[in-house]
Order: C-alpha cells, then structure tokens, then sequence
C-alpha cells in the first residue's frame, strides 16, 4: 500500500492591482512604470497598432481588432478603437479575471484610446473590479476637432468607471520650460499616474505604522466620480506642510479643485526620523482643504530611503464637477450659429434686392402672418430647428458619426459576449444603453433663406407631421376656400391679378 502526502499550497490572498494601458499613451504610461522599477502590480497593454505594441516593455499584450485593423491602427477614429475592443473582448476578461482593482490610463483625443478604453472599463465592471481611469487630454495646437473627440471620448469613460483623473496636455506648460524636452515634458505627465498608483499599492504592500486594506481603498474610490492625485515631497523644517501643500497643488490636473472632496486617502511616507508631531500636521492640512464630512482614510509607511525627506500622496475623490471647465465646444457652436444668421440675413437682402416681387411677396406674405393666432404661432419651429441642423452637422464630423450608438456604448451583441465570457449568472439588471439618436430624416430642415419655404409654409404645415395642427387664420372664409381648391398661396394669385 501506498500513502501519497501532499502539502496543501497556501493561497496568496493579497490584492492583485492592475494597470492597463491602452493605445499609444497608455503604453508610454506603463513603459515609465516598468522601467521605474513599480511593484505590486501587473501591467497589459492593448492597441491596434502592431508595431508600437511590440515595443512595449510589457510581458501581457492584446493586439485589438485583428480583422478590424489588421494591426495597422485606428486612424485617429475611435468607432474603429471600439469595434477593434470589441472584436477581442473574450482577451480583454481574460487578462481582467482575478483582478481586484485596475487603473485604465490612456490619451483621450485618438482612436484607440478614445473608442476602446470604454469597452475595456465596462468589461472591468462586468467583473466587479475597482475600475479607476487615468487619460490625458490633446495640446491646443492639436485642433479642436481632436479635442471634441477627446471630451466625448472622456463623457463616455466617466459613466464606465468608478473614479476619473483627466491631465490636460496643456497643463504641461505650467512646469515646463524652453529648454525642457518633449520627452521629459511627457514624462511628467506619466509620473502622475506613477506616484497615483505606488501611492495605493504602498498603503497595502508596504510595511507601516498604520496599514491600510483593500476594502479601505474601496471605500474611497468606489462610484466617486471625478478625482485628483498628488504627490509632494519635501525636506528640512516644516517638511510636512511643505509636502502636503505640493501634493494637493498637483498644476498638472485638470481646472478642479480639492474643495468640497467626498472621500480622501492620503498616505504619508518617511524613514524612521518620522515624527507623530509631523503625522498630523500633515493629514490637518489637508483636512483643511476638503468637506468637513468627507470620509478620510489615513495610512503610515515606511521607507527607509527616504531619510531626512518626507512623501505625501493624496488620492481625493468625489470632486464637485460644477468646478469644472466649460465644455470645449460650446464657442464653436455659437460662432457658428452667428455665422449662419449673418448668411441668413445677406441671402435675404440679395432677394430683396434682385426681385421687386419678391419684396412685395414678402410683405403680403407678412400681413397674412400677422393674423395667425398666438397659440398656432408657438407651434412654428423657427431658430431652434435651425441649431437642431448645426447641431447635427457638428455630430456627424464627430467620432459617432455614421454608427447607431457611440464607440463608448457597447453593442447588443458585445454585451452577449461580454457577460457569456465573465461567466455571470443573469440577475435582472441590463447595462443602460444610450438612446439612438434622431435621425436626420426625422428632423424638419429649414433651408437658409429658402424663399419657396418662406413662399409656401402654409403647404408644409398641411404635409408635415399628423401631430401638428393647422394654422388657424382668422381671416374670411373666402381666403380659406381659395388656399383649398389651388397650390399656390392666395396673395400670389392677387398680385398676378
């Protein structure tokens, strides 16, 4: 007879964090990670573009869209970064399962980032994982067409994930210098989401006086929405203060402030010289700066290099987006209403001017006008079907147009394959989906000028929707039964006469 004995393998129970980078931002961003040495997480990188891939320092890689792109990249439109997610979202879980927590970093304004990072967050969600993202915004040199894509880009990501930190590119210019290289411009920008990360993953790993969990970190960052990060270091007297003044004033974020911060976690970091006294003055100014009921979670590590200086990371969420910076397009549409009311009004002197009939229609045609009833006139869409039409033209140069839903928004049947790969039992909830667009057809269009719709409104209004009621005119009868029994309009036939 023979015993076999075996010992039973104990199960590592830590936390599993990991970074995911996405397109050719996101694998600049774990590159710099890689090669600073961070440990205590797993880092993937995704992209469509087959050679920047391959030069990722990355030993997990997914190649996005093999029949989409061929792995020739997305040309900058994020429909193709979706569809290419999509394609591979069975890679996507594969590489996701057993995670804990995964920071999404990626550059908002291109194809891939843009159109597949909302993808990769929703399927995160699917397995339950703390999903935090980190994208950057495109330089104002860029053009505003890029940074429109980057603000849908960034609206789509934020209903996805459970906290957000957005780093404008432009923000580089307020620590940058004229001798400061593009590389080392870039590299600032990455080190944010560095010091982010080795400021969570240390609360956990790391020995310290005060240890936090993963469920503290939960706690802080779970549905929060907009968020920030900073990171100061400082030394000599008045270090603590020195450094929790520069990681809450990080001028790389975007226009946010820490005022009024719903959930705080700030990990102080120092050698064995470290002080209570300096503990506290630290988490007081920053209490200071945030909510008086904000739920502020505070976590001691130590590190022996760092004798004579001291660190302090803060990770603030639940940021009040009022304070935020106006959307992007906004100006533009504007200017571009001004500019369609000026054609509006030189096409209408051009008429006036060309045909003395024209003139004198118009003046009959206003007469009549004038007798409409109040109630009907209400009824007549005018300047607002007008930005109903320029609106739609900025939609159609966007990165939804020419697709039913927006490249942040997974198809049917992406969430089939989504949810049959995550293996979940179905428990009645459904993903929201956004509702399909108007189409253009379904929408009245008004041409600018058009003198045969100012001539005939009275026969658009009898073809138009069932919904919409007749004008009623309180002039005679006999207007009434002439406008029945001819096409053209009453006053036209007066003036022929």
């Amino acid at each position: 007879m023979t015993l076999n004995l075996s010992i039973s393998e104990k199960e590592d129970l830590k936390p599993r964090i990991t970074v995911f980078g996405i397109g050719g931002a996101g694998g600049n961003a774990v590159n710099n990670m890689i090669e600073k040495q961070l440990k205590g997480v797993d880092f993937v990188v995704a992209n469509t573009d087959a050679q920047a891939l391959q030069q990722s320092q990355s030993s997990q890689k997914i190649q996005l869209g093999v029949k989409v792109t061929e792995g020739l990249g997305a040309g900058a439109k994020a429909s193709i970064g979706a569809s290419a997610a999509e394609e591979s979202i069975e890679q996507i879980v594969d590489e996701l399962s057993g995670t804990h927590m995964c920071f999404i970093t990626a550059g908002m304004g291109g194809g891939t980032g843009t159109g597949a990072a909302p993808i990769i967050a929703q399927a995160a969600r699917e397995l339950g994982v703390l999903t935090v993202g980190v994208v950057t915004k495109p330089f104002q040199f860029e053009g505003v067409k890029r940074m429109r894509q980057a603000e849908e880009g960034v609206e789509a990501l934020q209903k996805m994930v459970d906290t957000l930190i957005i780093i404008p590119n432009q923000n580089l210019f307020r620590i940058a210098n004229e001798k400061t290289t593009f590389t080392e411009a870039f590299s600032m920008a990455d080190d944010v989401l560095y010091q982010g990360v080795k400021g969570v993953t240390d609360l956990m790993v790391r020995p310290g006086l005060i240890n936090l969990d993963f469920a503290d970190v939960r706690a802080i960052m779970d549905e929060m929405g907009k968020a920030m990060m900073g990171t100061g270091e400082a030394e000599g007297e008045d270090r603590a203060i020195q450094a929790s003044e520069k990681a809450i004033a990080n001028p790389l974020l975007d226009e946010i402030s820490l005022r009024g911060a719903k959930g705080v976690l700030i990990n102080i970091t120092g050698g064995y010289d470290l002080t209570l006294f300096e503990l506290d003055e630290a988490a007081n100014r920053i209490r200071e700066e945030v909510d008086p009921d904000a739920n502020i979670i505070v976590g001691s590590t130590l590190d022996t290099e760092l004798e004579g200086k001291m660190r302090v990371s803060v990770v603030a969420t639940g940021i009040d987006v009022s304070e935020m910076s106006q959307p992007f397009s906004g100006n533009h549409m504007h200017e571009a209403e001004l500019v369609s009311e000026q054609m509006e009004e030189e096409a209408n002197q051009q008429l006036s001017i060309e045909d003395p009939l024209v003139a004198k229609t118009e003046e009959s045609f206003e007469q009549i006008d004038n007798e409409i009833s109040p109630d009907m006139r209400a009824e007549i869409p005018v300047a607002k079907d007008h930005e109903d039409v320029e609106e739609n033209g900025l939609r159609e140069a966007s990165l939804v147009s020419g697709y039913e839903t927006p490249p942040g928004v997974p198809s049917a049947e992406t969430l089939e394959r989504l949810r049959a790969a995550v293996s979940k039992e179905n428990n009645g909830s459904t993903v929201p989906l956004q509702n399909e667009q108007q189409s253009e057809s379904e929408r009245p269009k008004f041409g600018i000028s058009s003198l045969i719709s100012r001539m005939s409104r009275s026969e658009s209004l009898d073809t138009g929707s069932e919904s919409r009621k007749e004008p009623n005119f309180n002039s005679t009868d006999e207007v009434e039964n002439q406008q029945d029994k001819v096409e053209v309009p009453a006053f036209l036939r007066r003036q022929a006469n």
